[in-house]
């Protein structure tokens, strides 16, 4: 078995463990509400701020990533997670829930949820890519799968801290095998990349991170591709994370649908995030990535159209068809954004600029966590919120179409920039 595998694995239960710990944030919000007596707006600005931290920081994790290697930045970002959540059990102001949930997690939740995943597919494998990003990304919503109606129902019968002890024992147990058998190249094994048929050239880069993610975003910045890619992706965050992630649970119970059965039905989503992951990664390597997003987004939109109505009518058949029309799109469309964003910036630059690009994503997901509990104060209603993210994921499906399919193409050397 070629090495690689071994790393996706380990980079899979990681990523796993980590949207775990990103998921307690829809459990949590009316616990926390009810026990400190803090507003909903204010609680869901320090996941917004979660969200935006771990989105701007990707560019420079990828930047960093390629600098540092994969081994150390894991290992350390777990230990910053479990940090944060043992302190976040003795918090008792909102400005530590802010601090904790919003700096602390959001940092340590940064390299695991979207931009590893990326350097882990590009890295280790020439074939089967898409494949991989596809398994890699569905950990993020089997993470959701696996532990959000167990944490729901720790949290009804115990306590949300209860749901938080059990993170910590698990960001404790993978630490070391991170430490040990996680590699940072194929080369610290003498291996060529999965199907590769020829030693790559080995590129060793002395430049700080920093300043090589603000290189090559000033190349994205000066082609239309990645303005494209960028603003697509901000509805994508607008719509997903942000959105169903930390309000679906409240959203449910306002409409008279308990916790834990609300739970259920955002892991039964996750059933099918994991399946229409695994496929957008099959197709992304066969069709032509624009028009996956372009049915990815118009389908999502729809099905947020429909949502304020299921709930309304407390009708269990239309929210389980609505978990199974979403959740199959939900991070459907990050094989895609990856594939488009290596073909337009190349093998180097490529993970870096989507890093970038999951900054605007993470950008629309913060507003949406702030402005779904904002509108729920001012209206003491979702269906705005969810009626606005369906018409701006129509709006998604044109920027992608605009994409040209013949565009500017940017080499590896951040210095040059020639046109196709």
């Amino acid at each position: 078995m070629h090495y690689g595998w071994v790393v996706v694995w380990i980079t899979f239960v990681a990523v796993l463990i980590a949207a775990g710990i990103r998921s307690i944030t829809g459990v949590i919000l009316i616990p926390l509400e009810q026990e400190f007596d803090w507003s909903r707006s204010s609680i869901s600005f320090a996941f917004a701020i979660n969200l935006i931290l771990y989105g701007i920081s990707g560019p420079f994790i990828a930047a960093g990533l390629e600098r540092l290697g994969v081994r150390k930045i894991m290992a350390y970002s777990m230990v910053l997670l479990v940090i944060g959540l043992i302190t976040s059990l003795y918090m008792t102001h909102i400005w530590q829930l802010h601090l904790i949930w919003g700096v602390i997690i959001g940092l340590g939740s940064g390299v695991f949820l979207s931009v590893l995943s990326a350097n882990i597919a590009t890295i280790w494998f020439e074939e089967k890519r898409g494949m991989v990003l596809g398994l890699l990304m569905a950990a993020t919503a089997a993470g959701q799968m696996v532990f959000l109606p167990l944490l729901s129902f720790l949290t009804e019968e115990f306590s949300w801290r209860v749901g938080m002890t059990v993170f910590i024992g698990l960001g404790l147990l993978i630490t070391p095998i991170i430490f040990i058998w996680m590699k940072d190249h194929p080369r610290d094994k003498g291996l060529l990349p999965y199907g590769a048929t020829k030693e790559e050239v080995k590129n060793e880069t002395k430049k700080n991170p920093i300043s090589s993610a603000f290189e090559v975003l000033w190349i994205g910045m000066r082609s239309v591709p990645f303005w494209l890619l960028s603003g697509s992706f901000f509805i994508c965050g607008l719509s997903t994370a942000g959105l169903l992630g930390t309000h679906f649970i409240p959203a449910s119970t306002h409409h008279g649908i308990p916790e834990v059965h609300a739970a259920s039905i955002f892991a039964f989503m996750g059933v099918f995030n994991i399946i229409g992951t695994m496929i957008a990664g099959w197709l992304s390597d066969r069709f032509d990535n624009r028009w996956l997003l372009f049915w990815f987004y118009g389908l999502r939109g729809l099905s947020l159209l429909v949502l304020p109505y299921a709930l309304q009518m407390q009708s269990y058949v239309m929210l389980i068809a609505f978990a199974v029309f979403y959740g199959l799109d939900w991070i459907a469309t990050v094989p895609p954004t990856v594939r488009l964003a290596a073909d337009f910036f190349g093998k180097i630059n490529g993970p870096i600029i989507y890093g970038w690009v999951f900054a605007a994503h993470q950008i629309g997901s913060g507003v949406a966590a702030y402005l779904g509990g904002y509108f729920y104060e001012v209206f003491h209603s979702y269906t705005i919120t969810f009626l606005s993210a369906g018409v701006l994921c129509i709006v998604a499906t044109l920027f992608v179409l605009i994409i040209k399919k013949q565009a500017t193409i940017i080499p590896q050397d951040p210095s040059v920039t020639v046109s196709k």
